[in-house]
């Protein structure tokens, strides 16, 4: 971390802490805090979204808490939705608008090191910060290692899994390796273990436990335990990896029991975007890679009992943006003030005390391209060419859900009466789409685009950034 950026960061966490801990002292002990966060989970992969998938697991978490139909991720890919998550500021914003690999270009392409992060936040409180599962926000790079973004335990493969890269199959326990060449289908069963035992051991302080799942990114690789359990073929594998994904969460939600901590834990369970090419966002259009409401609405699941009331369900507009500020409420921290955050509190809306969406519009990135704009039920493409594309969008490549790659007029969807996109009616609501088309400008003014820096744009370092090479 360079010095100038440490001193910086180090100051305002000083007069965060200074506050927080005063505020502290005059209530009672603040929740327990895991997010399960998912890898390319879709909206239509889970029983409570629909899917013939007996997800038995999540589904109670739904049934006794707060299930989302309109959660939206600032990115439909994982490095850029990650870091928008743990910063609560869009991708452009916050200067990691691109998903990393493991290659030459991105060697010192990280989330930056002087960017808040819920995790350090939550520092300032008192919370004890534990991190298993999948980083991808710079883990070699100085700065932006777990350790070096507010957790005070890691564990994991810091990556997308391949045996095919150098360090693509290695897992690591803070900076230091563990065992190389793992076989993926260890990891879930690993990771699981680590969070159960973390919980099961007596804590004298708040926790945030942050689980970052490799499932359901590829490779489709089930444990031998629940491979073939739900029939044969590559569309069974994948079920099999879900019905994984879902027996861990239910270990996760025992343990809390089990430790006489469930009143005093909030489980939030989301996905970083939405399916590659096997799994369902039904009845959305698009997945990942594309900014129809496949790549970014997402499975969003909130489990307090005594807080959070049990069957709720809400069509009111969240984002994954919206947790740094949820959990800073919850924590008594006064989230930055020197800089936007793009997230709201959602407090009020998970315990029933609200019915409505605490954000006027949404902006959909893909990469560095600003692709469309909401406001209410109103959402507007933007035309754009493939040249405007990050690499991942470049070509379908037999992928039936990279769609709308490329057009030259704009569409304009009512998501409320159509959330398949299919109908534009453009045309209808002229008045509607101009004001979007406003509210994009905007967009760009700030954020930025392709050709266009914005005023509150930090730079992210690349070269070509839209190529992978």
């Amino acid at each position: 971390m360079k010095s100038k950026a440490l001193t910086i960061v180090i100051g305002l966490l000083v007069t965060i802490a200074a506050v927080n801990r005063a505020d502290a002292d005059n209530l009672p002990g603040h929740p327990n805090i895991i997010l399960i966060f998912a890898d390319d989970v879709g909206y239509g992969d889970l029983g409570c979204y629909g899917s013939q998938v007996k997800t038995t697991e999540i589904d109670l978490l739904a049934r006794d808490g707060f299930r989302s139909t309109d959660c939206q991720v600032a990115a439909n890919v994982c490095g850029p939705s990650r870091a928008a998550l743990m910063t609560g500021r869009y991708p452009m914003r916050c200067g990691h608008p691109i998903s990393r690999h493991n290659t030459p270009k991105y060697e010192r392409y990280g989330i930056a090191p002087d960017e808040l992060t819920i995790a350090e936040l939550l520092k300032t409180a008192g919370y004890y910060n534990k991190m298993v599962g999948k980083w991808h926000l710079g883990f070699h790079v100085d700065g932006s290692h777990p350790l070096d973004a507010g957790f005070d335990e890691y564990l994991g493969l810091h990556s997308n899994y391949t045996d095919r890269l150098e360090d693509a199959d290695t897992l690591y326990r803070d900076h230091d390796v563990q065992e190389t060449e793992i076989e993926f289908e260890k990891v879930t069963s690993l990771y699981t273990d680590e969070v159960v035992e973390f919980i099961q051991k007596p804590q004298d302080k708040p926790f945030f436990i942050y689980f970052a799942h490799h499932i359901a990114h590829a490779p489709i690789l089930p444990s031998p335990a629940f491979r073939g359990a739900s029939g044969k073929g590559r569309a069974s594998a994948y079920r099999d990896f879900i019905l994984e994904l879902d027996h861990s969460v239910g270990r996760v939600r025992e343990a809390v029991e089990k430790a006489g901590l469930a009143n005093n834990t909030l489980i939030v369970f989301m996905s970083d975007n939405g399916p590659a090419v096997n799994g369902s966002a039904k009845p959305l259009s698009g997945g990942k890679y594309v900014t129809m409401e496949g790549g970014h609405r997402v499975p969003g699941i909130f489990h307090w009992p005594g807080r959070i009331p049990a069957g709720r369900v809400s069509d009111a507009m969240i984002s994954s943006m919206d947790l740094l500020p949820l959990f800073c409420d919850l924590a008594n921290v006064s989230p930055p003030n020197d800089r936007t955050i793009d997230g709201k509190n959602i407090i009020d809306l998970l315990t029933g005390q609200s019915d409505q969406s605490p954000h006027e519009t949404f902006y959909y990135y893909n990469g560095l391209n600003l692709q469309a704009v909401r406001k209410g039920k109103w959402k507007l493409h933007l035309p754009r060419s493939l040249e405007d594309q990050p690499y991942w969008a470049r070509k379908s490549g037999g992928n039936p859900k990279k769609i709308n790659l490329s057009f030259k007029k704009p569409m304009l969807f009512n998501l409320d009466a159509d959330v398949g996109e299919k109908t534009n009616v453009y045309s209808l609501h002229p008045e509607i789409a101009s004001e979007l088309i406003k509210q994009a400008a905007h967009a760009r003014n700030e954020l930025g685009d392709v050709d266009t820096t914005g005023s509150d744009q930090r730079p992210h370092g690349l070269i070509n950034p839209s190529e992978k090479g």
